[in-house]
């Protein structure tokens, strides 16, 4: 006969686990297929890109196409430094440029803009803010001929303002804008900071920027990613080699492969350029899902 201790407490029993049902598996099996299937649609031209800039002169298009044979990596990277009196650094650094002044003017103009049709009522807010959204859904290319009309009337053409002026405005960094600061700025810790003489300067600055600082990451990337990768605006503003971005310079080195260009070195610039897009997302990865998740739970 068992005998039961007192001193020991009587665990309830676990319930058990819902067996998984056939349609449960298949359902699955089918979702991380599809989600396999996009993976290595995203994935393979950039391992493709990798292996093709690691392999010797005349040697791109023999052996496997996706793996590797007669590396030589280093040389291809010297040559693509070092061609046309190392231009490429220079088209580097014009991407640098306007990407981070851009994408830094941009998301500061976003949070103010986004912070004010949040937190403050005025006549016409909503129509504003739905003129903003409407601009979100008209395709980037649609405003290339205007933006260059217009800078053409300023005379500023061929130069680094008429990349950077447009690159300074994001619609859709507005549009999160408005959304993070709705969900990470109290109104009653605005209202505090007032009452204790803060003006609305130092209320931005001092209080709703920081607290707004995780999802402007996210803006931030979102623009430095699109003003990076960006090409036709540059390609109608700019005629001056020393002025383009790299992603100007790698098509036209791409067509001039008949008059004397290496096919290995747009390709093996395309490669080195995608580094600081991947350092970018590295090193901010951890603020940026912040940003992402940010008024999903209040």
């Amino acid at each position: 006969m068992s005998v039961i201790r007192a001193d020991r407490p009587i665990r309830p029993a676990r319930p058990a686990r819902p067996a998984l049902r056939g349609t449960d598996i298949a359902s699955k099996v089918v979702v991380n297929g599809v989600l396999g299937l996009m993976a290595l649609y995203t994935l393979i031209p950039l391992w493709w890109l990798f292996v093709s800039s690691t392999k010797a002169s005349g040697y791109l298009y023999t052996g496997t196409p996706l793996w590797f044979s007669h590396f030589d990596l280093v040389t291809n990277i010297r040559n693509v430094f070092t061609f046309e009196g190392g231009i490429f650094s220079t088209w580097l650094a014009n991407s640098a440029l306007y990407s981070l002044v851009g994408a830094a003017v941009g998301t500061l103009l976003s949070a103010m803009a986004g912070y004010a049709l949040s937190k403050f009522s005025f006549r016409g807010r909503e129509s504003v803010f739905n003129v903003i959204l409407a601009s979100v859904l008209i395709p980037a290319p649609m405003f290339a001929l205007p933006l260059f009309l217009l800078m053409a009337k300023l005379d500023i053409t061929n130069s680094y303002w008429s990349v950077l002026l447009p690159s300074c405005v994001s619609p859709f960094g507005v549009y999160l804008c408005r959304i993070f600061a709705s969900a990470s700025v109290p109104d009653e810790l605005l209202e505090a900071a007032r009452l204790d003489g803060a003006g609305e300067q130092r209320t931005f600055f001092g209080i709703a920027l920081p607290l707004m600082a995780p999802a402007l990451v996210t803006v931030f990337l979102f623009q430095f990613v699109g003003i990076w990768n960006n090409y036709l605006l540059p390609s109608l503003m700019l005629n001056t080699p020393s002025l383009q971005p790299v992603t100007v310079g790698l098509v036209q080195w791409r067509s001039e492969f008949a008059g004397g260009v290496p096919l290995l070195l747009p390709i093996t610039g395309a490669f080195l350029s995608l580094i600081p897009l991947l350092v970018a997302f590295v090193s901010l990865q951890r603020f940026w899902r912040q940003g992402l998740t940010a008024g999903s739970v209040k």
